[in-house]
């Protein structure tokens, strides 16, 4: 099942997008240093133990595993996809279970594997894009029943609801619109799409109302730093939000808060804005030099922001002009294949890292509220890169094998 015959297949890479991955590999890793060498602590201890070289680590087994996967043609590996799906919902599941997530930031993401922090996030949203894609194959015929759109969906909330509950909002809200370009793609009626999208826009109108404005008593449960993530992004004035019944002093503290937790993202948007047309130069940014950043977070989630404020205007849009590339390929690979398994595995890849890229840039610019969600290719971070890397090897996988049925 894994051979096919040299003349029924293109063994050729596609090299423009693999060139602008290698490029985007490179960049991550001098920015990457830039941002955890103004550590004390990091910088003092040895070469091996730094985030760069473990991030070079992670590069080469992604390679590695992008590279295997190439091995074997697509539609030998959706056969499997259902068994790739149900252990990814396994893992969503031992992962919110105390004892076996760890909790980390107020969340339980993470499965700890000694060396490791195992992410089945995301893993979770490769497995669903393998298994929707081997479902929505089927005959456009079939596609036009009900039941077919609603166990897709179904295939799409259950991860969506476990990732929500440990809660990690980003990887959870990257899945819908990749699902619904998937259902899109393979030929789903638009009115099935269009009743779901307004329904859902509507709860969602609803969802953000009653959490900013409804009196606290009505209010639905959240975690305590999600709702001040979102009282940070619509401006909300955390006194006001806490009601009438405050004294003085406690509304005083309230701003306090309010202060400190949009720091973040007020720093990095003064980093974004303060590289300039050039930038300050690599490893020469105040903001990230001078601890403004969250260190915790600025070679992950604020890297771009490390990006623009030593690279500047030039260096940001150099990094979009390489996004660019890998996803513009990725949709000619999805034009180009020969079958419907083939383009719904390259729609849902493409759908996956447009959602996670806009996201990222988003936050640290602030068009959209922090959630977490990596910059794929350049955040630092195991689970992020190797799933990064095996998305595209599934590109490659529907490129080189686009002409063998």
């Amino acid at each position: 099942m894994f051979a096919i015959p040299n003349n029924e297949r293109h063994s050729r890479l596609d090299a423009i997008q693999l060139g602008a991955v290698l490029l985007l590999m490179l960049v991550s890793i001098a920015f990457v240093y830039s941002a955890t060498m103004t550590n004390d602590a990091m910088s003092s201890l040895a070469w091996y133990h730094q985030t760069y070289f473990k991030q070079v680590v992670w590069f080469v087994l992604g390679l590695g595993a992008a590279g295997a996967l190439c091995m074997v043609d697509y539609h030998s590996l959706t056969r499997w996809s259902l068994v790739a799906y149900s252990l990814s919902i396994l893992s969503l599941i031992a992962v919110i279970i105390p004892h076996v997530g760890s909790m980390r930031y107020g969340a339980r993401r993470w499965i700890d594997l000694g060396g490791f922090q195992f992410q089945p996030s995301e893993f979770a949203k490769l497995a669903f894009i393998l298994a929707q894609a081997h479902f929505l194959s089927r005959p456009v015929d079939e596609l036009r029943q009900r039941g077919i759109f609603w166990r897709a969906i179904a295939m799409m909330g259950v991860p969506f609801l476990l990732i929500m509950k440990e809660p990690d909002l980003g990887s959870a809200l990257v899945l819908v619109p990749t699902g619904f370009a998937m259902l899109y793609a393979a030929g789903t009626p638009k009115r099935y799409l269009l009743q779901l999208l307004g329904i859902g826009g509507i709860l969602a109108v609803l969802f953000v109302a009653d959490v900013i404005y409804a009196p606290p008593k009505f209010r639905i449960k959240m975690q305590e730093y999600q709702i001040k993530r979102l009282l940070v992004y619509f401006g909300r004035n955390y006194s006001e939000y806490a009601g009438t019944d405050v004294t003085e002093a406690q509304r005083q503290k309230l701003r306090e808060s309010e202060f400190n937790d949009s720091h973040n993202v007020r720093q990095a948007l003064i980093a974004v804005g303060s590289g300039g047309l050039t930038g300050k130069g690599w490893r020469q940014g105040q903001q990230n030099a001078l601890g403004f950043l969250p260190q915790a977070g600025k070679h992950n989630d604020f890297i771009f922001s490390v990006i623009a404020e030593e690279k500047g205007f030039v260096g940001s849009v150099g990094v979009l002009t390489l996004y660019a590339v890998v996803l513009f390929t990725g949709i000619r690979i999805a034009g180009q294949a020969r079958d419907r398994l083939g383009k719904l595995l390259a729609v849902g890849v493409v759908t996956l890292l447009f959602s996670h890229v806009f996201i990222n840039i988003g936050m640290n610019i602030r068009i959209m509220p922090v959630t977490g969600v990596p910059l794929p290719l350049l955040s630092y971070g195991g689970s992020s890169v190797l799933g990064s890397l095996i998305a595209i090897g599934i590109l490659q996988n529907v490129h080189i094998y686009r002409k063998a049925y």
